[in-house]
């Protein structure tokens, strides 16, 4: 296809599956590659977004770094859905929480994603939009969080585009129901919305804004491994 290779993937079309996990963080791509992908070939490796393509018990699947922040995820996925005939992403990346009943360690399913990013503007919308996730893919993530016993909430999360906020403004979403924080889900779930595909994104909660709380960096590399597991469970 001639709109492939992208300016930031360099993958021929049809070296991607139609699935792909995503992670924040290029070198978790890595580690899902090479710990749960059979027979994994590298695809992309401009400016250091690594991806892969593999098989997962007998699928093949996908796994790719998005960056940080919606303007990056927003660039991906986009090119992913739009270029590489990619049907569905699921991120799985890690989330601050704003509930005192959700543990470090613990998953969140992202069934909507509030923002105070400015993305969707560029839909010329005559409201605000609602990014949500697809369903059957939270429902089957619920399922296979409830198979493995593993600690899980669904509900709302805050997509941010800032880390280090000058002014903090935690209790107004905690009093909506908002259970955690992190800084891609909104920008995935318009663009899936856009491109008529499917998103996900699911959580691990490394950190609590109420508390101080945070994972060491043991602590996550064996917590993580929960929300890949769900996510390859689904991943189809």
């Amino acid at each position: 296809m001639e709109t492939t290779p992208t300016p930031h993937i360099e993958a021929r079309y049809g070296e991607i599956a139609e699935t792909v996990l995503m992670a924040g963080d290029p070198l978790r791509a890595k580690f899902i590659a090479d710990h749960f992908l059979a027979d994994p070939i590298q695809f992309n490796n401009v400016r250091g977004m690594l991806g892969y393509t593999g098989t997962y018990e007998g699928r093949r699947v996908s796994v790719m770094g998005h960056g940080m922040g919606i303007p990056s995820i927003g660039i991906y996925s986009y090119e992913l859905f739009n270029f590489y005939g990619v049907k569905t992403i699921i991120r799985v990346g890690s989330a601050g929480s704003y509930d005192p009943d959700l543990k470090l360690g613990d998953l969140v399913i992202a069934m909507g994603a509030c923002t105070d990013s400015n993305y969707g503007a560029q839909y010329g919308l005559p409201g605000t939009f609602a990014p949500i996730a697809d369903f059957d893919l939270l429902r089957e993530a619920a399922r296979a969080c409830e198979q493995r016993k593993f600690r899980y909430k669904v509900g709302n999360i805050l997509s941010s585009d800032v880390f280090y906020a000058d002014s903090p403004h935690v209790e107004p979403w905690r009093k909506m129901g908002v259970l955690a924080v992190e800084m891609e889900a909104s920008a995935l779930y318009m663009n899936a919305a856009r491109s008529g595909n499917r998103a996900l994104v699911i959580c691990t909660i490394s950190d609590h804004v109420l508390t101080g709380e945070m994972m060491s960096a043991d602590q996550r590399q064996t917590s993580f491994t929960h929300m890949m597991e769900v996510a390859l469970a689904i991943a189809r």
